[in-house]
């Protein structure tokens, strides 16, 4: 057991100080480091001999960032704007903003004039993704970034160096996997906020170093009892749950997270990049086409619902955690259709919203405690 604390130590010391953490990394390895919101191509960056850096803002009073952005945009955006522009990522050397989102693509250009001290890099995913003409238009958009990122590195990005880097990331999403599987088992120690500060860390650490240290607490879970939990299991869905104070809730009120559908952990690693061209770029490009239950990507089919209700059957979830991202289009056109799915399946799920700016959630509280009630009838 003391080893499994040892290793939750170093993810929660990583994600307490990850600008410390990327600027150490930096100063040791004389890398660069180059930050992306949402998805991106990471082994790009990978390849080109820097460190990806995920940007999901922080818990921050937005002040200087309404002059820029209008109050009623996402409180990732805000922040993250606030972040940048109080100089928080002053250490990084270019930033990818896809856009994804309505306020994600009115707000990249902002970017230029709010933080120009990090470079803006442009990425327009296209809608119609599954199609062989969204597939070669990505493939143009990857290899403007491509350009990019060499320039900014002073590193060719060889097919060679991207193979490798997508090898890389293919390990890693397939430990992540596993993590997520053994975990479940282990709720008693992998807390919501521990499963958080494991999963969370990845976007601040090399993927290298990091897969290993998720191996070696996976191996110490495994040679641990497993121990019947007398709490609720949840299914949590969304675009993030980094609420320190939400964490503290579900843990005040016994409730453990089993599985997760959410776009900062789970949906980062749910697929690996099939190798099915020899061109390393294409596979990459394809990649954006295989990726499923988002509600920033283009699904009519909404396959997201049955995701979700898979993961409550396999793990034995006692219900869903609809975790809204406060202001955040995308999610709450989802709700609705997530809401009746769920109903129809008899799945019990709770609708937590939440913002960024607030550190106390007295609400959020109420609910979880009303559901976990519910859940036990």
């Amino acid at each position: 057991m003391s080893n499994v604390n040892e290793v939750i130590a170093q993810f929660q010391e990583v994600v307490n100080q990850p600008g410390d953490h990327v600027k150490k990394y930096i100063a040791k390895t004389g890398n660069k480091a180059i930050g992306y919101f949402y998805y991106a191509p990471q082994e790009l960056i990978h390849a080109a001999g820097m460190l990806p850096v995920g940007i999901w803002g922080g818990n921050i009073e937005p002040s200087s960032v309404r002059s820029y952005l209008p109050s009623f945009y996402c409180g990732i955006l805000q922040t993250a704007f606030e972040m940048g522009m109080k100089g928080l990522y002053d250490c990084l050397d270019g930033m990818i903003i896809p856009n994804l989102c309505d306020s994600l693509r009115a707000s990249s250009q902002n970017w230029k004039v709010a933080v120009p001290q990090v470079e803006f890099i442009s990425l327009v995913p296209p809608v119609n993704r599954k199609t062989e003409a969204g597939v070669k238009f990505l493939l143009s958009e990857y290899e403007n970034i491509k350009n990019t990122l060499e320039r900014i590195s002073g590193n060719k990005i060889t097919d060679q160096a991207l193979n490798n880097s997508i090898k890389v990331f293919n390990t890693y999403r397939q430990t992540m996997r596993e993590f997520t599987k053994v975990a479940r088992n282990y709720p008693d120690i992998i807390t919501p906020s521990i499963r958080n500060a494991v999963i969370k860390s990845a976007s601040f650490m090399d993927k290298v170093q990091y897969t290993a240290l998720v191996e070696e607490l996976i191996q110490g879970l495994k040679t641990l009892p497993v121990k019947d939990w007398d709490g609720k299991k949840v299914v949590v869905t969304g675009i993030k749950m980094d609420s320190p104070a939400l964490l503290k809730i579900l843990e005040e009120n016994n409730v453990a997270v089993v599985a997760d559908d959410l776009a900062q952990e789970s949906r980062l690693f749910r697929s690996d990049i099939l190798q099915t061209s020899a061109n390393p770029l294409e596979n990459l490009a394809r990649y954006w086409s295989t990726m499923e239950g988002c509600s920033l990507l283009f699904d009519p089919e909404k396959k997201r619902c049955d995701m979700i209700i898979e993961d409550v059957k396999e793990t034995g979830a006692d219900g869903v955690l609809f975790c809204m991202t406060k202001f955040c289009d995308p999610e709450e056109f989802d709700y609705p259709i997530f809401k009746k799915r769920l109903d129809a399946a008899n799945i019990p799920h709770v609708f937590i919203e939440t913002d960024l700016e607030t550190e106390t959630d007295e609400q959020a509280r109420t609910r979880i405690q009303a559901f976990t009630e519910m859940a036990a009838l």
